[in-house]
């Protein structure tokens, strides 16, 4: 996978060390009340820190270069290409808390497309970062959009925010649905109702 452009990167001045890193572990366990020190969490900083490697992984991918290999071989197939229920992890960029979900990806080729493993991989390259949903929700839409350039695209997420039901107004089981429909799912309702009418089947 290629790495972000580096307009897009952390300055490699800026970014703390690893050790830095481990140690604003420990200052949070010491706010929080209890001793870094003790056997229990002695190991804690550094199993944070690579945690975070994995949970914020998306900022060393570039979706862009997930889409540039295409097929053009599809026999003028042009219907609806949809990958729905694709596990989505992200975190909250205002609490730094998980954001679970599933999202479903759809496009209207024109004539190319692209293996259906890149469309979970873009969404899990902009989910892999702080994130608010309305912001990853038109991120890969608009990616999908600029690389393939294809009749249409839709991306709906249904999440459920765990700064909502772990903290706050404690609001278990609520969930929050965004979209982002563009060209012909966005113009021609017929297209956008068989497109509500195939997420919502289930076998």
């Amino acid at each position: 996978m290629s790495a972000k452009p580096l307009a897009e990167q952390p300055m490699a001045q800026d970014r703390p060390s690893r050790s830095e890193a481990e140690a604003a572990v420990r200052t949070l366990l010491r706010w929080a009340g209890d001793d870094p020190g003790r056997e229990g969490l002695l190991d804690t900083p550094a199993r944070v820190v690579r945690s975070y490697e994995e949970f914020f992984a998306g900022y060393g991918i570039d979706p862009v270069a997930l889409l540039e290999r295409t097929f053009a071989e599809t026999e003028g197939y042009d219907e609806i290409v949809l990958l729905k229920d694709i596990r989505l992890e992200s975190y909250c960029e205002h609490h730094m808390v998980p954001i679970i979900g599933i999202a479903h990806v759809a496009y209207l080729p024109a004539n190319r497309v692209v293996g259906i493993s890149k469309l979970a991989r873009v969404v899990h390259a902009y989910a892999k970062r702080l994130q608010i949903q309305e912001k990853l929700t038109a991120q890969i839409a608009n990616t999908i959009e600029s690389v393939l350039q294809p009749r249409g695209v839709a991306v709906v997420i249904e999440s459920e925010h765990q700064c909502m039901t772990t903290r706050g107004v404690h609001q278990h089981g609520a969930s929050m649905v965004t979209s982002r429909m563009l060209g012909a799912f966005r113009d021609d309702p017929n297209t956008r109702r068989e497109l509500m009418a195939l997420i919502r089947s289930r076998h």
